[in-house]
């Protein structure tokens, strides 16, 4: 059977999105939760995130809540965002990235809106999971969470959500329903075209 991973961060409305439907999927088949670091991704691969970008900001903000709507999902930001999503990482970490766990720390964060930047403010969800606070500071869960970035970057992500399947990647919320066609239709990127997109020319590059 093929290998399912999904790579997310706390930090990523648009990974709270893709929960909402990917989480039935876990209970029909295999899916690997991997919790990474996206500040790190964006550094590896020398890019700004949405929310470091004047404009776009607001306008990514304004989109996400109109996809949510859109989608009848429930969404309240966080009191600030970005923020740093460490400890939130850290305790899914603890908890063994299970389905519960990453629905938990989803849930507090951004159905109810509340703060998540450190154990003290997800104190109830930390409670509500039977874990311990001081986990989260241990050294093999922060070498943890480096090993499952550094894991994402060798398999080629560039952002968050990112789900793969097998070698395949299918970067976020709004490429779920091509994702469950390529699933579904593994033939659907042997297409002629989809092929040559691989060796497409790059016609110009920008100078740094």
């Amino acid at each position: 059977m093929t290998t399912l991973r999904w790579y997310f961060d706390f930090i990523s409305p648009f990974s709270y999105l893709q929960w909402q439907k990917l989480r039935p999927m876990v209970r029909e088949r295999a899916i690997e939760l991997v919790p990474v670091a996206f500040g790190a991704v964006l550094e590896a691969r020398g890019q700004k995130g949405s929310a470091e970008i004047v404009g776009k900001r607001e306008f990514t903000y304004r989109h996400v809540l109109w996809q949510a709507r859109r989608e009848g999902v429930a969404l309240r930001f966080p009191p600030a965002h970005p923020f740093n999503p460490l400890a939130a990482l850290r305790l899914c970490l603890v908890a063994g990235s299970t389905p519960e766990a990453v629905d938990a720390i989803f849930d507090w964060i951004w159905r109810r809106g509340e703060a998540g930047d450190n154990a003290e403010a997800l104190a109830p969800v930390i409670d509500a999971l039977g874990v311990q606070a001081e986990a989260l500071g241990a050294d093999a869960i922060k070498a943890a969470l480096r090993e499952n970035t550094e894991a994402a970057l060798v398999a080629g992500v560039f952002g968050v959500p990112t789900l793969s399947i097998g070698d395949e990647l299918f970067w976020g919320n709004d490429a779920h329903e091509f994702a469950l066609d390529a699933l579904q239709h593994p033939e659907l990127l042997d297409d002629p075209e989809m092929q040559r997109l691989k060796q497409l020319p790059v016609g110009i590059r920008r100078r740094a």
